[in-house]
């Protein structure tokens, strides 16, 4: 059995891809890391995505599927030399048993650039296996040379379901979990704890074992876990209402504003508040709304939904739900345009339809004279900010992805001269 001083969310760390739960898009049946493991042929690798998602779980899966030495370092606390005693080992391990390592480094945005070129050659050569896991996107934050020897996967924010599914494992698991315990979840508790964790299982797991360590036998000799008793663990306000109910409240939320009633998307809010919601997931569908209904009519109402994220976020309710509702009010008296939304579907779209379509030869970026095009990019400003010519490629060279509506801003766009127009 598991020593049980050790943290639930370390002990219930899946051992295999068959238990380990989420992220179907990259190991579910079929699908690329999956069938790259079955083959054993995974190569350095980093992963990205929010805390709790698998990341650090799934490398030393693939470490031990694969039979291979396995050395871990966080980028915080180690430095070249540690990177380098690995690297040797790795050498000697390779030469005298034929066995492969694999460097697991979590944090990994967090190397320098000298650290990350210590491991350069190592990785080009196959001495070692790199498997970076962050938080952080390491197209930005990490060195491209790195990035370039390695295949960036990224990981998304588990699912309500896939929680309640680590949940429940963790409650049945007798070996690792807590399956001797006498533990009487609700239902009701345990869809709580799924949505509030924000689709981190250490945090969900976390939960869950403090509140069975916590929790005192009832007179049945069973230990009671309700949305109270969540929610005190992982020190929010439980919602008063179903899953469903806050769900459709939340839509109700999203059309009232879309629909421009202001006493609606106010009633709603509170409403939402009220029952438990986390303000900043109101602010957020602000944002969204902002682009997504409103876009060019009116841009003021992006500056004003990111302001009042930032103040939910920075001051605090109650002050902040006075910067809240004035979002609300804006959103829903501005103009409405869903020109944005169309234009990035259109591009996307096209995008995915065009994907080996060539860039017009002069918006290339190595230039010539010859006849071919090269070499003859007009700079606009020097025309005066504007030049008329060709941006996109020769299939749809006169496609409009921006319909503006008649509404706000748009209109007024299109009474003036824009861009060189005559």
């Amino acid at each position: 059995m598991e020593n049980l001083k050790t943290p639930l969310a370390e002990r219930m760390r899946p051992q295999t891809l068959d238990e380990f739960f989420g992220q179907e898009h990259i190991v579910g049946k079929g699908k690329l890391l999956r069938r790259a493991i079955e083959f054993g042929n995974v190569g350095s690798m980093i992963f990205y995505g929010p805390p709790g998602t698998g990341k650090t779980t799934l490398a030393q899966i693939i470490a031990k599927t694969l039979n291979a030495n396995i050395e871990k370092l966080n980028a915080v606390s180690s430095g070249v030399a540690d990177a380098k005693a690995v690297i040797e080992k790795a050498k000697k391990d390779k030469l005298l048993f034929g066995k492969d390592t694999y460097l697991l480094l979590d944090e990994c945005h967090r190397w320098s650039k000298s650290q990350s070129d210590c491991v350069l050659e190592a990785i080009e050569k196959g001495d070692i296996f790199f498997i970076g896991s962050t938080t952080e996107n390491p197209y930005t934050s990490m060195t491209r040379a790195i990035v370039s020897r390695c295949r960036v996967v990224e990981l998304k924010t588990l699912s309500r379901e896939d929680i309640k599914k680590i949940i429940m494992s963790a409650l049945s698991d007798k070996e690792r979990g807590l399956g001797n315990l006498p533990i009487k979840m609700s239902e009701g508790a345990i869809d709580y704890l799924a949505e509030v964790c924000g689709g981190d299982a250490r945090t969900a797991l976390g939960g869950l074992e403090l509140a069975a360590n916590t929790t005192q036998l009832d007179k049945n000799k069973k230990i009671v876990i309700d949305e109270k008793v969540v929610a005190e663990c992982l020190d929010r306000k439980p919602l008063s209402v179903s899953i469903d109910m806050f769900y459709d409240l939340l839509s109700a939320f999203c059309k009232s504003l879309r629909g421009s009633d202001a006493e609606a998307a106010l009633f709603y809010a509170q409403r939402l508040i009220e029952a438990g919601c986390d303000p900043l997931i109101i602010a957020r569908r602000l944002i969204a709304h902002a682009s997504e209904d409103i876009g060019m009519a009116d841009s003021n109402a992006l500056l004003l939904a990111v302001c009042a994220h930032y103040a939910v976020a920075n001051v605090g309710l109650p002050e902040a739900m006075l910067n809240l509702s004035h979002a609300i009010i804006y959103l829903c008296e501005a103009e409405k345009s869903n020109s944005v939304l169309n234009a990035k579907n259109r591009a996307k779209e096209l995008a995915i339809s065009l994907r080996d379509d060539k860039v017009p030869n002069h918006l290339k970026n190595h230039p010539s004279t010859n006849s071919d095009g090269h070499g003859k990019y007009k700079y606009p400003h020097d025309y005066g900010g504007y030049c008329k010519q060709q941006y996109l490629p020769d299939a749809i060279k006169k496609e409009k992805f921006k319909i503006e509506n008649e509404n706000g801003r748009e209109k007024k766009k299109k009474k003036k001269k824009f861009r060189g127009e005559k």
